[in-house]
């Protein structure tokens, strides 16, 4: 903070009162709020003087253009803090939030709205007017590497983690199908990457524009897209179609003629690839780094993308089917929020690790299956799974199987009773052998009958992760 409070006298002639924190945001900066002398400003201490430099530069231009942004009043000599104008506490993220947890944004919340994606276009056109995007970190344009990317980063983030099968080489071609379609789409704006409620401040009740430092040349259409379907805000059909013709009304200034029945086509084209970019990052934030509030936004991402397949993607047809599959998995569902315990039990590979907690809570039981009589050891029931009959009848014929799940039984019932006297909503339950193929799903099957016959009011789902199945008993 040492640098900051010199910035802060080295710009206003004298020490500064106070310096205290703000609340972290998604990246790795750290804010300070700086006051002393009637003056408060916001104090920026960054981990890359490339970004750092690139925020700092955009800014001057976006000003030269009266565009509404931060201006920088000073900056270390290594780019490594700066300071700039304080434009207060107010996100527009905040200001909507009671028509968010409501469900319906009321006419106040709609016109902040509308208002501030018609700003946009004039970040796009008139922001990348005499722009040298040679100063864009970390790339300068929006391009094939970007975007294969961020479909990479579903596909192993969240994809992979849905239990769907799913052909690579065919996937693969679709993406690249994509690929050239968004590119396709032209790309001669200001493309500022992270355009979203978080990052507009409302000064005096004006939008004001903030964190741009990773914007580049590219499409109109992605922060089109990236506002009006972001995941968590939820927005009605009905408001999201105000707010684009809001927009359309403001890019005509820029583009008179735009034709808008063939940006509409491309926006929803656009709309899916960022969404499966989010689902990209709530994956990794979630199942990685274990932040369950970026699971508990899956469902809202899949409800935009359950909604965009409706109506688009369709000349990309093993995606668009694959997709289609993926928003009907229940495990995507909204939480029933009907104060029921939810019992969660999956069958798994320890050579494929023990599976995330997907309701944020962590802990549960894992139980380990290989201490029983292996079917996967003989041939005949290599092909098959705990599911079938013969393997069934192998397992049995062992009784210690019984005494197995016997003792397995007495400590999840004791549990779940517990449970459900506290009123807790979740409980996971893992069974675990070599392949996740015989001894665990058996067990994991016999667990799920045995909860749903023996606790009539709670909830059962059964995951045999490493063979794609999936059931939910309701109470």
């Amino acid at each position: 903070m040492d640098i900051l409070e010199a910035l802060f006298e080295g710009f206003s002639g004298s020490a500064p009162s106070s310096c205290v924190p703000l609340a972290a945001s998604g990246s790795n900066r750290k804010y300070y709020r700086l006051t002393g002398e009637g003056l408060s400003v916001v104090g920026v201490i960054g981990t890359d003087p490339d970004e750092n430099r690139a925020f700092m530069a955009l800014s001057r231009h976006f000003r030269d253009k009266g565009l509404n942004v931060p201006e920088v009043l000073a900056s270390s000599a290594d780019s490594m803090a700066y300071i700039q104008t304080d434009l207060g506490d107010v996100r527009l993220y905040d200001a909507i939030s009671a028509g968010r947890e409501a469900g319906h944004y009321s006419p106040e919340e709609e016109r902040l709205l509308c208002r501030t994606v018609a700003m946009l276009p004039d970040f796009q056109w008139r922001g990348a007017e005499g722009l040298d995007f040679g100063i864009c970190y970390p790339e300068p344009s929006f391009d094939s590497r970007l975007v294969m990317a961020d479909l990479n980063y579903f596909k192993y983030c969240f994809l992979k983690t849905s239990l769907l099968e799913f052909n690579e080489s065919r996937l693969q071609d679709d993406f690249e199908a994509l690929c050239s379609a968004l590119l396709a789409c032209g790309g001669d704006c200001f493309l500022y990457r992270d355009f979203q409620a978080r990052n507009v401040m409302l000064c005096d009740g004006v939008p004001y524009f903030i964190d741009f430092q990773g914007g580049r040349r590219g499409p109109a259409h992605y922060d089109l897209a990236s506002f009006i379907w972001q995941a968590r805000s939820a927005y009605p059909e009905e408001l999201k179609e105000k707010m684009l013709c809001a927009y359309l009304d403001s890019a005509r200034r820029h583009l008179p003629e735009l034709d808008e029945v063939a940006f509409r086509r491309e926006l929803d084209l656009f709309a899916i690839f960022r969404t499966l970019q989010v689902l990209g990052a709530y994956g990794f934030r979630g199942y990685v780094e274990k932040k369950s509030h970026f699971l508990e936004s899956i469902p809202y991402a899949v409800d935009n993308l359950r909604v965009l397949l409706s109506r688009a993607g369709r000349e990309f047809p093993y995606l668009h089917s694959l997709l289609s599959r993926l928003v009907e998995l229940p495990r995507y569902a909204h939480p029933s929020g009907d104060g029921r315990l939810t019992v969660t039990i999956y069958s798994f590979s320890y050579r494929k690790g023990i599976p995330e907690d997907l309701s944020g809570n962590g802990g549960g039981y894992v139980f380990d299956c290989r201490s029983l009589n292996n079917p996967g050891r003989y041939e005949q029931y290599r092909s098959l799974t705990g599911m079938d009959a013969e393997v069934i009848r192998f397992i049995e014929e062992d009784a210690e199987v019984f005494s197995y799940l016997e003792h397995v039984y007495a400590v999840v019932d004791t549990h779940v009773e517990h449970y459900v006297g506290r009123g807790f909503t979740s409980l996971q339950l893992c069974f675990g052998c070599t392949g996740g193929r015989h001894r665990s799903v058996y067990c994991a099957s016999r667990m799920a009958e045995h909860l749903v016959s023996a606790h009539k009011g709670i909830r059962v789902r059964l995951i045999h992760r490493e063979q794609g199945f999936e059931k939910t008993w309701e109470p």
